[in-house]
């Protein structure tokens, strides 16, 4: 989420044509197009954010900017050359990081929190812990995820809440 993605195209010499075709999971197609013989490009239904890297004749990469979750989907490339027909297809899938909050409950136990990640965090704990995380889906496909540190020993002073996820991994600590 937020960050620039470049998508690669067959870099063949001699492009006739060039055609992206961008289907999202939320809203309608888009498509970019260039055509060698007329040096011209053009696009149907695409937004602002999608747009050729450089100039499709040097390079027919396609670049997102800003990327957000409205971007998911199927992106496909076509390059028309004199070696023949080029196709790559790519499944755009958007991580977002977790917020991660840790706290003391009413009862003195620290709670980790890795709320709206997207896919689900996994939550691990420093000392162990053999607390079974809940989860709460969204309606934006994004996920969080509750775990409450259960001790082994009542001596325990300071606990860590470690929260792996494909965007990055965080950790927080706590004395409760």
């Amino acid at each position: 989420v937020g960050t620039s993605c470049v998508l690669t195209c067959p870099h063949k010499s001699n492009i006739t044509m060039v055609t992206w075709k961008i289907s999202p999971e939320v809203g309608g197609p888009c498509t970019l197009g260039y055509r060698a013989d007329q040096n011209k490009t053009g696009s149907t239904n695409c937004r602002g954010s999608t747009s050729w890297r450089f100039r499709p004749d040097w390079d027919p990469a396609l670049e997102i900017q800003q990327v957000g979750r409205a971007h998911e989907g199927n992106y496909t490339c076509e390059v028309v050359a004199t070696e023949g027909n080029f196709h790559k297809t790519y499944h755009l899938t958007v991580l977002v990081p977790p917020k991660l909050t840790l706290y003391c409950d009413d009862h003195g136990n620290p709670v980790c929190e890795a709320a709206a990640g997207k896919p689900a965090a996994q939550i691990l704990w420093v000392p162990e812990s053999n607390s079974t995380p809940k989860e709460e889906g969204h309606d934006k496909g994004t996920v969080t995820v509750l775990s409450k540190f259960t001790a082994h020993s009542t001596n325990m002073t300071n606990t860590t809440c470690i929260v792996s996820h494909p965007a990055g991994n965080q950790s927080k600590s706590i004395a409760c």
